[in-house]
């Protein structure tokens, strides 16, 4: 849907952030690496899809300042879904990356309960994304590249959201390795 560059795209950022691990030293703190993933993307990933994710991880970096415990990660989510539905403009359920990144933002609200562990709840969330990627199928698209096709020939899931839950899942599995 679109114009068909959403594999590139994610592929492109994919390379760098490979080549920034390798050839660089990303910062450990969470805020520093959130902001330096998102000034990466910004430069190197182009698109949309590069501009609504440096705005979520900027946004999410913000968010964990002063503070990077399990609620404050969940604060960050919510912070990146915010700024990611002011600027960009989409909603849930208008068949976007949104879709997912909103379905993880909910779960991840279990993070803030006293006793929570990071990844049972993550991997719940990660499930949830999945979920909504899926479900993206079924919807009409009210943003994004694909609003501007009949919904008749939208027969796919939302490419972003298929996207944004593959990203989601290699965080789960890299935090689980």
């Amino acid at each position: 849907a679109g114009d068909g560059d959403c594999g590139h795209t994610h592929a492109r950022a994919a390379r760098a952030i490979q080549e920034w691990v390798h050839t660089g030293s990303p910062p450990a703190a969470p805020a520093p690496l959130l902001s330096a993933l998102a000034d990466l993307l910004l430069e190197k990933m182009g698109g949309s899809s590069g501009v609504l994710y440096g705005l979520f991880l900027t946004a999410a970096a913000r968010s964990l300042l002063n503070h990077d415990d399990l609620p404050a990660w969940a604060d960050a989510m919510d912070a990146g879904v915010e700024a990611m539905q002011r600027y960009g403009g989409a909603a849930p359920g208008d068949r976007t990356m949104l879709d997912p990144l909103w379905a993880v933002a909910q779960a991840l609200g279990a993070l803030r309960s006293p006793g929570a562990e990071l990844l049972p709840v993550l991997a719940a969330a990660v499930q949830s994304g999945e979920a909504a990627a899926e479900a993206t199928k079924e919807m009409e698209a009210g943003a994004g590249r694909a609003s501007y096709i009949g919904s008749a020939r939208l027969l796919q899931p939302d490419p972003g959201a298929v996207a944004v839950a593959a990203v989601l899942r290699a965080v789960l599995e890299g935090l689980q390795g």
